[in-house]
């Protein structure tokens, strides 16, 4: 019998790569370049499985008119913003995601920009890197405590909620929270958490704001200018989601303008190409989209992404289906 024909569109660690090998015939991406839309759609033509990642873009016009030889898209990632949804589904392709496993490494890293954002992290290093610090003195680089400050979360699913664990364990924060679904009793005993019934309410009352919401057309610019205008001057925000969350625009006049203090970005809108308004600012904190970047997490997602493909050509319901 043949093997299922699979093409991986980027390098994955070699765990997952030689389990791939032993149960398909597969094609890895030697390159590890992004692919083009028309390689995309040859992919789609000519393998019955495709494993994309967040910088494969598939817009409807990679799916073509008629259904493709693939049958399953195993998205390397939780977020699936970047597949069109709907186009997957009229042409009866099934699509997986793999959630839970990058919980804890994204919530490090939401941390973390907290941290170097509150404490200017980055201009202290870059200060260093340029032979420009001259010794210690009273007022260099006063950034803000954290210990003891309010903590924003827009969303509260299961990052959200090991980035409050974090916060409110380690660093005393009460934490406040908006969602539009009901959170479970429990949850707010757990970490002494007040939902809010707005953003707005969050913007407000919130020293920081951790953007921990889905990537999804709903949520498309869901953070405006005029969130951004509730928030305190001392606010700092941070966005370990999707860039495209925040209106990029907005959030690069608020902090150019110093209306709110400082920001935490590991994602951007139209990622690798961040906007260059960024780069000239101080009181930004950018990564490189690290948020599941631990080798442990990344084995986990590749595994996780096998196990929904093996699934499916077993005949089973993928455990981790989108679509």
């Amino acid at each position: 019998m043949n093997k299922p024909k699979v093409l991986v569109t980027r390098r994955w660690p070699e765990p997952c790569e030689a389990r791939l090998r032993e149960a398909y015939d597969v094609a890895f991406n030697p390159d590890n370049q992004p692919l083009t839309l028309e390689e995309l759609r040859t992919a789609l033509r000519t393998h019955d499985a495709v494993l994309p990642t967040v910088s494969d873009k598939l817009p409807a016009e990679v799916f073509g008119e008629e259904p493709p030889r693939c049958r399953i898209l195993g998205n390397f990632g939780v977020g699936f913003n970047h597949i069109d949804i709907e186009s997957a589904r009229a042409r009866g392709i099934v699509v997986t995601n793999t959630p839970g496993v990058l919980t804890e490494s994204t919530a490090d890293i939401a941390m973390m920009l907290m941290l170097m954002a509150a404490r200017r992290a980055s201009e202290g290093e870059r200060l260093l890197r340029a032979g420009q610090w001259t010794g210690w003195h009273p007022t260099q680089l006063l950034g803000t405590q954290v210990t003891g400050k309010t903590l924003g979360l827009i969303g509260f699913g299961r990052i959200a909620q090991a980035m409050a664990t974090k916060a409110h364990f380690g660093f005393g924060m009460p934490i406040v929270f908006y969602t539009p679904r009901p959170a479970a009793p429990e949850l707010l005993e757990r970490f002494q958490a007040r939902p809010l019934d707005s953003i707005d309410a969050v913007m407000r009352e919130a020293d920081f704001v951790a953007l921990q919401c889905p990537g999804s057309a709903a949520n498309y610019h869901l953070i405006k200018a005029e969130h951004l205008a509730h928030m305190k001057p001392s606010g700092i925000l941070i966005n370990t989601a999707r860039g495209d969350v925040i209106d990029n625009q907005a959030l690069i006049v608020a902090l150019r303008e110093r209306r709110i203090a400082a920001a935490g970005l590991d994602v951007y809108e139209g990622e690798p190409n961040l906007d260059p308004g960024f780069l000239e600012l101080d009181n930004a904190v950018l990564l490189p989209h690290l948020g599941s970047a631990t080798t442990e997490t990344r084995i986990a997602m590749g595994m996780m992404a096998i196990d929904n493909v093996a699934a499916f050509f077993r005949g089973d319901n993928p455990p981790n289906r989108v679509v």
